[in-house]
């Protein structure tokens, strides 16, 4: 006589089983742990490297009315003939300073920028906001090295604030 249909039975978790994962579990959060505390750039959550940094170029700061790749100030450059605007920050003019000390603060700014893009290869990723263009038609982009907007060094280094939607007196 033929059997009557069994539904398979499903294997249950054994209890020891956790001993088995336990480790792996470990491993990934130490591993992910300390790519945070390392600062080393990841995506994903520390399971995949960051993509790398393509664009290079040797910067100067911009003179003569001819500009390809230069520095305006310090937080506008021009790159391969297109004016951008650095989206996450702001940095003291340079052109109208309206005191001595944005003057001054202006010019290192723009100093500490040309030696941030010449220090190696970075990226150029879309601003945030959703806008591609500003006003004044500069493309706007947050520029990074290994992860870490170039913006935010010079926030942290007392040269430029943090864009909050306008510009502020540095006087």
């Amino acid at each position: 006589m033929p059997r009557p249909y069994r539904r398979p039975s499903h294997r249950r978790w054994h209890p020891a089983s956790i001993w088995l994962l336990l480790p792996l579990v470990l491993v990934a959060g130490l591993y992910l742990w300390h790519d945070q505390r390392s600062g080393a750039p990841t995506l994903g959550g520390g399971l995949f490297p960051a993509a790398p940094d393509t664009e290079t170029a040797r910067f100067a700061h911009c003179s003569g009315p001819v500009r390809k790749t230069c520095v305006v100030d310090g937080d506008t450059f021009w790159y391969q003939g297109t004016k951008i605007r650095i989206a996450d920050i702001n940095t003291p003019e340079t052109s109208t300073p309206e005191c001595r000390d944005e003057a001054q603060l202006g010019a290192e700014a723009t100093r500490r920028l040309i030696a941030l893009l010449n220090a190696g290869p970075f990226t150029l990723q879309p601003g945030g906001d959703g806008r591609d263009k500003d006003r004044y038609g500069r493309a706007l982009r947050i520029v990074t090295r290994k992860g870490r907007s170039l913006g935010a060094t010079l926030v942290e280094e007392g040269l430029a604030e943090q864009w909050q939607g306008h510009r502020r007196s540095w006087c």
